[in-house]
């Protein structure tokens, strides 16, 4: 019997590496994206394989470019020639002040959490039919309440969130879509310029006061792929709490 198909995008660290581990110890065959991080999504790729021969492999796109999407989907298919879930997980997050944002910017912050979630559904959505899979995308707690200093990340995370309703509309009834919308889950990569002040103070004003592990969002994924078969264009928060302030 074959095994279910997950493709992670951003899967090699982080929450994207732990959403990839959940569902391969749920029986998936896990197709991890990365960008950069070819040295991390190759060691857990082969951690992987270490627990399940030839379950896991990498693939490699800039998910700003539609034709790099093309090429890893293609890939994909050629590993694997079926699909039942996407994970729309890569993004980058750093700060845009109005007087000082540009264009690159503008193009690197919409292309990695709105332009290149949307092409990929495209590229995927007709084995997702077959499959009557599921997407799921993770989008922030800051696309409905934005964070000061983030204006484009926070504009970007919003059109992801439409993203996930109108597919959920547009791919009915073959496909579900789904979002999740972290809140204080891990602490920017950039941390080692956030003092325990500033993190006590955040923490301070999370209603549960602590931090969520990407356990809580990589078990979720889990639930909306394969167990929520009544659950489309939904966007559920896991934040502690904190969009209730």
């Amino acid at each position: 019997m074959n095994c279910p198909v997950v493709l992670i995008t951003g899967a090699a660290r982080r929450i994207g590496a732990e959403i990839a581990k959940t569902f391969h110890r749920e029986g998936f065959d896990v197709a991890l994206h990365y960008n950069r991080s070819a040295e991390d999504a190759s060691a857990l790729a082969q951690a992987l394989n270490s627990q399940r021969k030839n379950s896991a492999a990498t693939f490699q796109a800039e998910l700003t470019d539609v034709s790099a999407i093309k090429a890893m989907t293609k890939g994909v298919f050629q590993w694997r020639n079926n699909l039942n879930v996407l994970i729309n997980n890569a993004s980058s997050f750093y700060p845009t002040e109005l007087g000082s944002a540009n264009e690159e910017q503008w193009d690197d912050l919409m292309g990695s959490n709105l332009k290149g979630p949307y092409f990929l559904c495209q590229a995927v959505a007709q084995k997702l039919r077959v499959s009557s899979g599921s997407i799921i995308s993770i989008a922030d707690i800051y696309a409905k309440n934005p964070l000061k200093g983030y204006s484009i990340y926070c504009i970007a995370k919003a059109g992801n969130i439409m993203l996930t309703k109108s597919l959920a509309k547009e791919l009915a009834p073959e496909v579900r879509v789904n979002g999740i919308a972290p809140g204080v889950i891990l602490w920017p990569n950039t941390d080692d310029q956030m003092s325990e002040t500033t993190k006590h103070k955040v923490i301070d004003s999370v209603p549960l006061g602590r931090t969520g592990s990407p356990a809580d969002i990589a078990k979720l994924a889990l639930f909306l792929a394969t167990t929520a078969s009544y659950t489309t264009g939904q966007v559920i928060a896991v934040d502690g709490g904190s969009s209730l302030t």
